[in-house]
């Protein structure tokens, strides 16, 4: 097999694990909902003082929220597969190194594309309207989708370098919520202090909402999605080599 079927099988590999547990997609389906209802009508009255127009702001910060969250699961089941052995009979084949990684990450397409239908589904029946048109509104689930596959390189690495999946959750929650939090996702940064304001300037989550509440919704969009693409690339490059030596390392040990 060439490099190219070896990494198309295992993530079918991935596919074919969800077909058989539908209730691993809880999560991505029912998690969606349960966030939009708390933060709309929760929050929602208080932060903007409408519970119909803080939907509309929140719900583009949400689907970034959600392919965040999601991606949390590529470490987890990566970690999995290892310590249960998986990864050791895989090892034994005549395949790439990177394979099983890019497996890993591609099955997970398809918990993020349900975790985007169910949030944009539910948020529709809520009463959110997108401004703009169809394409613009595909070109920000793709963006959305991108940006997780790209992020997803990290939890590969933590589910490499970790101990066990309690540990790739816990760390995962210790990056992820600043991030999240520390962003534009739920409020506008202009109220925020100097110094968070600054953190938020530089927080990559922050250009993705940008690009989302401008495909979504209407407004600037090149310069978001452009700063989007960069650190996508970013990640990659960065995590991706990094991931490759954890899993060499694993391999020798």
């Amino acid at each position: 097999m060439n490099g190219l079927t070896q990494c198309l099988t295992l993530t079918w590999r991935g596919i074919v694990k969800l077909r058989r547990h539908p209730a691993s997609l809880a999560d991505v389906v029912f998690g969606p909902a349960i966030f939009l209802v708390l933060f709309v009508y929760v929050f929602g009255g208080a932060i903007s003082g409408s519970t119909r127009d803080y939907l509309q702001f929140v719900l583009p910060g949400m689907l970034g929220l959600m392919t965040l969250l999601a991606t949390m699961g590529v470490g987890v089941a990566l970690n999995q597969d290892v310590s249960s052995g998986v990864f050791d009979r895989i090892r034994s084949l005549p395949t790439l190194r990177i394979a099983p990684l890019v497996g890993a990450i591609g099955g997970d397409v398809v918990r993020q594309v349900v975790a985007i239908v169910a949030l944009l589904g539910f948020g529709v029946a809520l009463g959110f309207r997108f401004s703009t048109g169809p394409l613009p509104v595909l070109a920000a689930c793709a963006l959305a989708l991108g940006f997780a596959l790209a992020l997803s390189w990290v939890w590969v690495l933590l589910g490499l370098a970790l101990p066990n999946a309690q540990a790739v959750q816990g760390l995962g929650a210790v990056i992820i919520f600043p991030l999240s939090f520390a962003s534009n996702i739920f409020v506008p940064t202009d109220t925020m202090p100097g110094w968070l304001a600054a953190f938020v300037e530089v927080n990559p989550v922050r250009h993705l909402m940008d690009a989302l509440r401008g495909l979504m919704l209407g407004g600037p969009v090149a310069r978001p999605v452009l700063i989007t693409l960069l650190w996508m690339a970013g990640f990659v490059a960065v995590f991706a080599p990094l991931a490759l030596a954890a899993y060499r390392r694993r391999s020798v040990t």
